[in-house]
């Protein structure tokens, strides 16, 4: 079942490739999308019936054996594989059935030209990489699927190779992702040199050792574990679109709607995630990287949100909602509240593919305008995308019952008040008191911005095109479908699975097969290894065996709730206090009350306030300026070398060597050598005499001694 998983979609790619021009268009893309639902149905069987501490590796064939590197291509299957075996087939297969409706007629192709089944080719592709990337049980295997993703992104987002602004954002997102991609070649490397294997099993067994060691890394002596911490998440940084590495996901949205809510929004960007939960019991030994990767996620969603105020773009508005909720799911994964990380990516595919989606319906409808200061009034003209993404909206902002676990047991709430409410008060929990208040504050943007796309589309009178409003109509069946499916996702996911994600249930949903630091702990103790894993980590003030007997919990919980010092998040979470559960909600009222105000209430405010404020504005309109800073420092520099090298290296020395050596040295050779050859036999004879009398002195002086 696993493997008809695996190789479906690519199968679907070689028969819309390859074999589209035999069956035709039509049937080739049907048969991609039916094998994407086949491997999506096999997908949730495989989720609800997996069972959290079973872990099978299910070998495919022998791949690498090459000195002590031995490499089999092979599944690994456990609760993390399965949550996103679920995410990427279900939200592919939903998104290959819009793409029927949404690429059925694209102006940006001529009449007579076959562009569908490539397109179909490239989503079925990426998906397969994908999948290759998320069952990996090696860290090469892992690589060729993160690989395999940068090129199906770099094909999608390049889709629309005739536009200039296309091909470069395709060239930008291939080129940013090798900037991370060379840490993560370092990190992999590292780990091979260090354990002596790529093989996850062994470097988690590993990992105490890692911490006891310290290697040699740009002339500093740099605790291992700590390095290859960093190093990996330099690679997610790239991947997933975080801060100093995340500039190339705005420009992404050149591509294809449908590409955006694939790739951009609840798959390939969440490979960083992934990544990072997978090498969580490596992670648990560095606590410095994992501050370092708590900082960064939480700026990155203080960042993307701070620009999403002001982008006028609806695609690259929710692109930036994109970055900002990766940056709370970092957040998480660097307090040690992994769980949290996997419930909001769980979560956030449903409603952020929807979004994109309800977004490509809404451009569909106004035919291709993609700016909201043209929208206005099209709740009525197209009332099931309306609706939808109102209940997407309702979603990622986080309305919800505030204290209703605390009353009932039951967060009651839409998918995004559940998973995202719990990562803020689970980074209280790990004392981030700098990743609370800059998530807090995300989620008050969050809401703003939102509700402004939602007034700004719907609400109101049209602007913009008068035509265009007028021929306004719903998107086809096969469109609204996966806005409907992934509607009813994004109201009911987070409180089926909180329990089974966070909530009391979540040691045996996960088992101690994912995030087993117990087990890491007791090795290292029994290794002698306790004090170094601890890498100079400061002893809490209560331990989590202190909370939980205060709680009434059972007092053996400690053992999976304490590492390195730090109190156990999953536990401690659920103790914060009430002001922390009310925060995020309260900040969500103020988010919707004042984009209210300033697009429903009194339209002539966003003007005034951005005519008042235009340093700020331009500030965050111009994405505080990363592109042009980048490209002082980096693009221009590269240029001129580009230059310098072309004019003096190619110019200068290699075309001017060979010109002057055909154009100068060899012509004058040849005059001489024309002079020589007169035609008179006195001068032969001359040369021939000289010659001899040459060869006789060279033999009498020493050459026949």
């Amino acid at each position: 079942m696993e493997t008809i998983i695996l190789f479906a979609p690519l199968v679907g790619a070689l028969i819309c490739g390859f074999g589209w021009k035999f069956i035709g268009e039509k049937s080739a893309t049907n048969t991609a999308t039916g094998l994407l639902f086949l491997a999506a149905f096999l997908s949730w069987i495989v989720f609800l019936g997996h069972s959290g501490d079973e872990v099978r590796s299910i070998p495919i064939l022998r791949w690498i054996d090459s000195g002590s590197m031995s490499v089999d291509w092979a599944i690994r299957l456990d609760t993390l594989t399965a949550v996103m075996l679920v995410v990427v087939t279900s939200v592919s297969a939903l998104v290959h059935l819009y793409s029927q409706g949404y690429m059925a007629h694209d102006e940006n192709w001529k009449k007579g030209e076959s562009y569908k089944p490539r397109f179909f080719a490239y989503l079925s592709f990426f998906t397969f990489a994908m999948l290759m990337l998320v069952t990996a049980d090696n860290l090469l295997q892992l690589f060729f699927g993160w690989e395999g993703v940068g090129v199906a992104s770099y094909l999608l987002i390049g889709f629309y190779y005739r536009k200039p602004s296309a091909n470069a954002a395709a060239m930008k997102a291939f080129i940013v992702n090798r900037v991370g991609d060379f840490g993560f070649m370092l990190g992999i490397f590292a780990v091979f040199v260090l354990v002596d294997s790529i093989q996850f099993d062994v470097i988690f067994d590993s990992a105490p050792d890692l911490a006891a060691q310290s290697v040699s890394f740009l002339w500093m002596n740099v605790n291992a574990a700590e390095l290859i911490a960093v190093l990996l998440f330099i690679g997610a940084m790239g991947k997933s679109a975080q801060l100093f590495l995340h500039t190339w996901l705005p420009d992404a949205m050149e591509g294809p709607t449908p590409v955006s809510a694939l790739i951009h929004a609840a798959t390939m960007v969440t490979a960083g995630v992934f990544l990072v939960c997978r090498m969580s019991p490596v992670m648990e030994f560095a606590p410095g990287a994992l501050t370092f990767i708590t900082v960064i996620g939480a700026t990155t969603a203080f960042f993307a949100a701070t620009v999403g105020l002001v982008q006028n773009d609806i695609k690259r508005v929710i692109a930036y909602s994109t970055c900002s909720q990766l940056g709370y799911m970092f957040a998480a994964a660097g307090v040690g509240f992994y769980q949290a990380a996997m419930f909001h990516l769980f979560t956030h595919a449903a409603f952020k593919a929807m979004l994109f989606l309800g977004a490509g319906s809404v451009i569909h409808a106004m035919h291709h305008e993609q700016d909201m200061r043209n929208y206005g009034g099209l709740r009525h003209k197209i009332p099931t995308t309306f609706w939808a993404m109102i209940i997407g909206t309702l979603a990622i902002t986080g309305v919800g019952i505030p204290l209703s676990y605390d009353l009932i047991g039951l967060p009651i709430g839409f998918a995004g008040f559940v998973s995202k409410d719990a990562i803020i008060e689970g980074v209280f929990a790990g004392g981030s008191g700098y990743a609370f208040w800059m998530l807090t504050i995300a989620a008050l943007f969050t809401s703003f911005y939102s509700w402004r796309l939602i007034f700004m589309t719907f609400y109101g009178t049209p602007r913009g095109d008068a035509h265009a409003h007028e021929h306004a109509h719903e998107s086809p069946r096969n469109m609204t479908t996966p806005l409907i499916v992934l509607a009813v996702g994004s109201i009911l996911l987070g409180m089926v699975y909180y329990s089974g994600f966070v909530g009391k249930k979540s040691e045996t949903f996960f088992g101690s097969s994912v995030f087993n630091y117990a087990a890491q702990a007791e090795h290292g103790a029994d290794e002698g290894h306790g004090d170094a894993a601890a890498v100079e980590a400061a002893p809490a003030e209560t331990t989590t065996a202190e909370t939980a007997d205060a709680h009434g919990e059972a007092a053996d919980t400690a053992d999976l709730a304490h590492l390195e010092g730090r109190p156990w998040v999953l536990h401690e979470y659920h103790y914060v206090p009430t002001w922390v559960k009310l925060a995020p909600f309260i900040a969500m009222l103020l988010g919707l009350g004042t984009a209210w105000l300033f697009y429903i209430r009194d339209t002539s405010l966003p003007r005034r306030l951005a005519e008042a404020n235009p340093g700020l504005y331009q500030f965050l309109l111009n994405k505080w300026y990363f592109d042009e800073v980048y490209d002082v420092v980096f693009v221009r520099g590269a240029k001129a070398l580009g230059r310098f090298l072309w004019k003096k290296g190619d110019g200068a020395t290699i075309d001017g060597g060979i010109n002057g050596l055909a154009l100068g040295i060899i012509p004058f050779f040849t005059r001489i050598a024309g002079k020589v050859q007169s035609g008179y036999v006195f001068h032969y004879a001359f040369a021939m005499f000289v010659g001899l009398a040459l060869l006789l002195t060279w033999a009498l002086l020493g050459g026949l001694g």
